[in-house]
């Protein structure tokens, strides 16, 4: 439980300082000088961050197409009276009766 508190936690930390620090597609191409190190240590976190929050997603998102796509239980048979042969109806006015011995 605490490590899902903290895993959600680091998700949004990550997803608000992706709006502070925008997309750094352009970092790998980068020449690191050594100010600018720790910046890109931290970009890279937050891209493996964003990345593990994607993957979670999808995967959640497979779970529960794969639960719509499971065939349901099917219903039992309704457990039905079987008249024997020996059985007849008989009609008298507006109403059929059976009659079995």
């Amino acid at each position: 439980m605490m490590q899902s508190r903290l895993s959600a936690f680091l998700i949004s930390a990550a997803l608000a300082a992706t709006g502070l620090l925008g997309t750094a597609s352009w970092a790998s191409a980068q020449i690191v000088i050594p100010t600018n190190r720790n910046a890109l240590v931290q970009q890279n976190e937050l891209q493996q961050l964003q990345n593990r929050l994607q993957r979670q997603q999808y995967q959640q998102q497979q779970q529960i197409y794969r639960e719509l796509d499971r065939p349901t239980a099917r219903q039992p048979q309704p457990d039905v009276p079987v008249y024997d042969k020996t059985c007849r109806m008989e009609a008298v006015g507006n109403t059929i009766s059976r009659v079995c011995r």
